[in-house]
């Protein structure tokens, strides 16, 4: 059974988290769960009492094109239920499931056959399997460089990256900022990146903010996994029960020492307005922080909650604007179900990925939508929630 407890973890220990991680879920696989890693009977991670497969309605219609679609989805999806479970699916029967293509501007009464391309499928696949109904659980992972537009710098980028902007703090190294030692001895580089931060006051959602709405709206999204602390999927309209922050949030406080929770509205007051940190006037040792997960802390219980469900149900992954880099969030590639294609959207290719498209996320996202029809949609929601500067 996989632990009850998930931790941030530095690349350093990725590899051995990934021992573990595939050891349990090969123990979860015993009961005969469709190649997924994850098994069902797991009492402590489940889908939050929500019936995903019946959570999504599309109005579809039932064509010839759409019929034999869904025919070499579903030969493909058995190919993949057949595999050895203890691995993931073989690549060519991923492949074939990810290979789905039709055309999109066909009408309703012509017969055309579903096209599996030789070459590797593309964003434009993506839009086929939407538009007919074959992903309707979509799963997203979002990292730092969905803010990027919004003005906020990622954390690792040479050069502009937030770790490489903290040397006048005197850091011993970067991930300092987010080490609970180093907050109680030195709360000042924190409160200065925290003021900075703080939702609500500064920066906008981005297109890709808005995108994850969307799909909300279209009842197409199982849940968002984020990886910021910038609250800006709150404020792009993402409700929270479809919102997991991996990493914590600013709504809340606590101590770091007994644990005492703490108003978080005063926590802004005094780390905004007054430039510090409050001191816990339960246990009066302790320094109260934003419920913002640090290194070596526990995520937050919801994570475990929820992962094992809606990984298993998930047809469709779409990462965004991650390097990657910290466990066991980065593990969620690799965690899910071995029919659910997954698609990377970022700079740089990382992690085990089906389909990559390099860029920035806002520019591939826009993209997306104009493929979809969704573009004035996006662009009206974007607008709707741009915080007013005056």
């Amino acid at each position: 059974m996989l632990s009850s407890t998930f931790k941030t973890t530095p690349k350093a220990s990725l590899s051995k988290l990934c021992s573990h991680v595939a050891e349990s879920f090969a123990e979860n696989s015993s009961d005969g769960s469709n190649g997924s890693r994850a098994g069902k009977d797991d009492d402590n991670i489940t889908a939050d009492g929500i019936d995903i497969a019946n959570e999504t309605s599309l109005d579809l219609k039932i064509t010839p094109q759409y019929e034999a679609v869904a025919s070499a989805l579903k030969n493909a999806k058995d190919n993949l239920d057949t595999t050895n479970e203890s691995k993931r699916p073989d690549p060519c029967c991923r492949k074939s499931l990810a290979a789905m293509s039709i055309s999109a501007d066909g009408d309703d009464d012509d017969e055309k056959e579903a096209v599996v391309p030789d070459d590797q499928p593309t964003l434009e696949t993506v839009v086929q399997w939407i538009k007919y109904g074959l992903c309707r659980n979509i799963v997203v992972l979002s990292g730092a460089g969905v803010s990027c537009a919004a003005g906020i710098p990622d954390f690792r980028t040479p050069g502009t990256g937030l770790y490489d902007n903290l040397e006048k703090f005197g850091l011993p190294y970067p991930e300092a900022i987010f080490d609970v030692s180093f907050y109680e001895d030195n709360p000042r580089p924190f409160v200065s990146l925290a003021a900075e931060l703080w939702p609500g006051m500064k920066y906008s959602p981005t297109l890709s903010h808005c995108f994850v709405a969307l799909l909300e709206s279209k009842n197409l999204l199982v849940r968002n996994f984020t990886q910021n602390i910038d609250g800006l999927e709150i404020l792009a309209g993402v409700s929270e029960d479809k919102l997991v922050e991996c990493h914590g949030h600013f709504r809340t406080a606590s101590c770091t020492s007994c644990d005492e929770p703490f108003d978080g509205k005063e926590c802004k007051r005094q780390i905004v307005e007054e430039q510090m940190a409050p001191k816990c006037p339960e246990c009066e040792y302790g320094m109260i922080k934003p419920d913002i997960v640090f290194f070596g802390e526990s995520l937050p219980v919801r994570f475990r909650k929820v992962l094992h469900g809606d990984l298993e149900n998930a047809d469709l992954l779409i990462v965004m604007g991650t390097s990657l880099n910290v466990a066991p969030v980065s593990l969620i590639p690799e965690m899910v179900n071995g029919r659910c294609p997954r698609v990377l959207i970022n700079h740089e290719l990382v992690g085990d990925i089906d389909i990559f498209e390099q860029g920035n996320c806002d520019d591939i996202v826009l993209e997306l939508c104009k493929l979809l029809g969704w573009e004035e949609e996006l662009m009206s929601l974007h607008a709707s929630v741009k915080l007013n500067m005056d």
